[in-house]
């Protein structure tokens, strides 16, 4: 047996042992034991000069293990960090675009809008949120909003398509959208530019 087979196959006896002593009997891994008693075995494994030696394997294993444990624990805050900031970037990005985002249901309901939606559609975001869109468009662009979604939730290539609001102080504004669904969501993402008024 090679010397790297041989150390693997005592420190794999040894923490078959030491789990025997920690446990009792009754618990099945090392991961669940306390510290007191992990500190337990190994006082009783170097108090003891035929075990001293494997006490000090154990105490070697477990201050790499603490090591490891630090170190992933350092990688994870550290990518938190990253995905905080790029959630913060994110929602600047949406909050901020000169086109209108909107998250929209099956039934057209409005669940998210960014400030250029809220500006095109002329209202507060809190009178906005839970209303339908159709409801700001012709019947006409109702129908082809609905089409739009029904293309967008089979997964057909997004397609632009021409939407009329209502008119506002006698003024008809006419929009470009664009949709696309989200699976994880069971939400469409709408996008909204106005067209410019003729004349």
């Amino acid at each position: 047996m090679s010397h790297v087979a041989e150390t693997t196959s005592n420190l794999s006896n040894l923490r078959v042992r030491a789990v025997t002593q920690l446990t009792d009997g009754i618990r099945n891994d090392l991961a669940r034991a306390s510290t007191s008693e992990a500190m337990a075995v190994l006082f009783r494994l170097a108090s003891s000069p035929s075990t001293a030696g494997d006490a000090l394997a154990l105490l070697h294993e477990l201050q790499v293990h603490q090591v490891e444990v630090e170190m992933q624990d350092e990688e994870l805050r550290h990518s938190r960090v990253e995905l905080e900031s790029a959630l913060i970037r994110q929602t600047t990005l949406f909050e901020h675009a000169p086109a209108a985002y909107l998250i929209i249901d099956e039934a057209t309901v409005l669940c998210e809008i960014n400030l250029a939606g809220v500006r095109l559609l002329g209202a507060a975001s809190n009178e906005l949120l839970g209303r339908p869109l159709a409801s700001f468009l012709s019947a006409a662009s109702g129908e082809e909003l609905q089409k739009m979604l029904a293309r967008a939730r089979e997964g057909a290539v997004p397609e632009t398509c021409e939407l009329q609001l209502l008119p506002q102080a006698g003024v008809i504004r006419k929009l470009h959208g664009t949709a696309g669904w989200e699976d994880s969501s069971g939400h469409f993402l709408l996008v909204l530019l106005a067209l410019p008024s003729p004349g």
